[in-house]
């Protein structure tokens, strides 16, 4: 797809893959709400499955593979160009846990009549404010909408996101070791501080981890760390030294040498390519 040429927003009823657009994935974050039937894929390389009454949201550059869609499969979804959704998130504290949480739980379950409606209400809405380009205030209005959906979208799944935070005491080791890193990968990047706090070894952990997702702790610390700076870093009204303190970095220096190494450039390099 030619970036240039792709609509921000596109509404779509889907039944199969050919009804997407060709690796649709790279250039928009996905909402989608199945009617029926049911979609199974790979995500993070573990094997996931969203089914009739329930909700899937993918970001955009996901590592995602392996699309298998049931015979009887009946989705609305909703494709957002990723950087148009990403410049108008609202500046909210909720909003970095709410998408790192998205990024380790892309199916929601649960869902109710009331969210159902109100899901569908948004994406047409969202759809409908894209297609008024008559509007005199066509850019403005688009972009209020845009939070408009993101808060509401925020709105309806947070009970599953607090109940998911609540489940830290009842999961199983490796459920816990996820929450506690969805809650304290901003300061703690070592192994050891998340083995003790499940009172198990290192090399338990690391073991728990590979045998669950074929990947181990060390390297669910370092995707973590990576995506909490990623959005750090988009946020515009902070500083590379207001970011480096509330990651607890010791100095910028080794703040930008920690980003250099996880991203492959520095963090000013990094958002000098930045729109």
């Amino acid at each position: 797809m030619s970036k240039r040429e792709d609509p921000r927003i596109l509404l779509l009823e889907v039944k199969q893959e050919a009804d997407l657009p060709k690796r649709f994935y790279e250039v928009y974050h996905t909402h989608l709400y199945c009617h029926k039937g049911s979609i199974k894929f790979s995500f993070n390389d573990q094997l996931m499955e969203c089914k009739g009454g329930q909700f899937l949201f993918w970001f955009a550059e996901s590592r995602l593979s392996g699309l298998h869609f049931s015979k009887n499969f009946q989705a609305i979804v909703l494709l957002v160009e990723k950087d148009f959704l990403m410049n108008n998130i609202p500046d909210q504290s909720w909003s970095i846990n709410a998408q790192l949480h998205s990024r380790v739980y892309p199916v929601k379950t649960g869902i109710t009549i009331q969210d159902k409606e109100k899901i569908l209400t948004n994406f047409k809405r969202l759809n409908e404010r894209f297609l008024e380009t008559g509007h005199r205030f066509y850019e403005e209005a688009l972009k209020l909408q845009m939070q408009l959906f993101i808060l509401e979208m925020w709105h309806t799944f947070a009970n599953e996101y607090e109940q998911r935070k609540h489940s830290l005491q009842t999961g199983t080791l490796y459920e816990r070791f996820i929450q506690l890193l969805q809650r304290h990968c901003m300061q703690h990047r070592e192994v050891q501080f998340y083995s003790n706090e499940l009172n198990i070894t290192a090399k338990y952990l690391n073991h728990l981890c590979k045998t669950h997702s074929g990947i181990t702790a060390s390297e669910w610390i370092q995707r973590h760390a990576k995506e909490r700076i990623i959005i750090l870093l988009q946020n515009k009204g902070l500083n590379i030294s207001e970011i480096a303190d509330e990651m607890e970095f010791s100095s910028r220096s080794f703040f930008t040498r920690y980003v250099k190494k996880l991203l492959g450039v520095t963090p000013n390099e990094y958002r000098g390519r930045l729109r």
